[in-house]
């Protein structure tokens, strides 16, 4: 069977790294963790790539987890890529990123739908031209006041905040190993907030 492809979206390099927009990077961390793996950087690809196994040995699941090297708005270029050479359908694929319709300390599974002005999401359906994959969405919520939601987006998490991420990022784990081992409507029902 083809392997899952899990996508976490984020900006590359230490600038972005604890950024709102990057919580996707961390959901791919936490799986590249649980996984033992270390992330490497395949010729050719423009990605850092986990390739591993979820769950229990020996058998276990084949997981490809996927962060782009290049910045959001061109992570499409990167994905299709990475699809091609592990020779897998978006059918295949959880993208996990930050949702700012989403309050902080939530979370959604879904298949399909629009991009909701995510660059990274925009960029990835423009590359694939389809947007029927899965999507783990991490609230962020939205900005405070007039503050722009861009700035707010590539801003850190405030330290006060840093230990709830950390919970919401491993849910997301959770939630993303639930829909490979029980579906999306199993998923949603356990999850969805």
């Amino acid at each position: 069977m083809d392997p899952w492809i899990v996508v976490g979206l984020g900006n590359p390099g230490p600038t972005y790294a604890g950024h709102r927009h990057n919580v996707g990077f961390l959901v791919a961390d936490e799986l590249a963790a649980r996984m033992g793996a270390r992330f490497g950087a395949p010729k050719g690809l423009r990605a850092e790539i986990v390739d591993g196994r979820l769950g229990p040995p020996p058998g276990g699941t084949r997981l490809i987890v996927v962060k782009s090297r290049t910045y959001m708005n061109e992570t499409g270029a990167a994905v299709a890529a990475v699809l091609s050479y592990y020779r897998s359908a978006p059918d295949r694929m959880i993208v996990a990123h930050d949702e700012l319709d989403i309050d902080p300390g939530q979370l959604r599974v879904k298949l399909g739908g629009g991009d909701n002005g995510h660059n990274g999401l925009k960029s990835i359906r423009r590359s694939l031209g389809t947007g029927e994959f899965y999507r783990v969405r991490i609230g962020v919520g939205r900005p405070p006041g007039r503050q722009d939601p861009a700035d707010f987006l590539l801003s850190n998490f405030p330290a006060s905040a840093r230990a709830d991420v950390a919970i919401e990022v491993d849910r997301a784990a959770d939630a993303i190993e639930s829909l490979i081992d029980v579906g999306l409507e199993r998923t949603q029902s356990a999850f969805n907030s």
